[in-house]
């Protein structure tokens, strides 16, 4: 864990939960393609940067879930580098506390404001900003979350984020986040046309054909959208439909799957009454859900 792998003459990652890109445009500076789960994880990185002489010119972040951004304070602190996040990702990683809140749809209580949901904050520059390296390729990837981008490098290796789940996650999780579903399913299409010397996803092998695990992902959720159809030819509320397929997948609750798999529950009904897959009624106060 925590290991230098070099992908291409300028790219590397940093093999850890979430897969941390390296890009060195020259002999000693380097930029970040996003920055672990906290600050052990930046320290870490630190670590690895000293020991082979490398300058951190800057962080570039995907997007703003917590196990990507959650070095970047401790990062920044340390070498005063600046950080480039796009959009929405942006306010999300200057106010982390969005992530927990929009996650629970509230004020999220004690139980969901911890560093695997709730990053500290830092100080963020729009990819647009004059600093950020012109030579990388920035690629809109939307789907898992608002904004999420991928960063092609001239070398060219393209870092993934979070479009791409493995199979052992897929079988793990069952339910994996999604915000929005038909972006989702755009950008696997985008994805499975793409053409690299290597990818590199966050929570997937490093390959140079991505084709098998995209299908894999895309397979996945029409699985699920089925199985929330069949489930829903008898109406029933969203909390009924949610411990179902608990209950289906063998999945356990607690907090942060309430929320994670929740979240995406609510995306699939949104994607499924959209395309008049399903229908919503509202029946003695409570919200009815069933297929048509």
């Amino acid at each position: 864990m925590f290991e230098l792998i070099q992908v291409g003459e300028r790219s590397y990652y940093i093999n850890c939960p979430a897969k941390i890109g390296i890009y060195k445009p020259d002999d000693t500076d380097v930029y970040l393609i996003d920055s672990g789960n906290d600050k052990d994880a930046g320290r870490k990185v630190r670590k690895i940067l000293s020991e082979n002489g490398w300058n951190l010119k800057g962080i570039i972040n995907t997007h703003s879930n917590a196990d990507h951004i959650g070095g970047n304070k401790y990062l920044q602190q340390q070498t005063g580098c600046k950080i480039f996040a796009d959009g929405i990702e942006a306010a999300f990683t200057r106010h982390p506390i969005l992530e927990p809140s929009f996650l629970y749809g509230g004020y999220p209580c004690k139980d969901l404001r911890h560093k695997f949901l709730l990053a500290s904050e830092s100080d963020v520059s729009e990819i647009t900003d004059s600093d950020f390296p012109k030579e990388l390729k920035v690629i809109p990837l939307h789907g898992h979350f608002f904004d999420m981008i991928g960063i092609r490098t001239p070398d060219d290796v393209m870092f993934l984020a979070d479009c791409i789940s493995s199979k052992s996650t897929l079988e793990k999780y069952q339910i994996t986040f999604i915000y929005d579903v038909a972006e989702y399913l755009n950008t696997l299409d985008k994805v499975e046309s793409m053409k690299a010397a290597m990818f590199v996803p966050a929570h997937s092998d490093v390959t140079s054909d991505i084709t098998g695990i995209v299908q894999l992902n895309r397979q996945k959720v029409f699985d699920i959208s089925n199985n929330i159809q069949s489930i829903l030819k008898t109406p029933m509320c969203f909390e009924e439909l949610l411990k179902q397929l608990f209950d289906e997948y063998g999945l356990v609750m607690n907090f942060e799957q309430y929320v994670l798999a929740g979240s995406t529950v609510r995306s699939y009904l949104s994607w499924l009454k959209d395309n008049e897959k399903i229908k919503a009624v509202f029946t003695d106060n409570l919200l009815l859900w069933s297929s048509l």
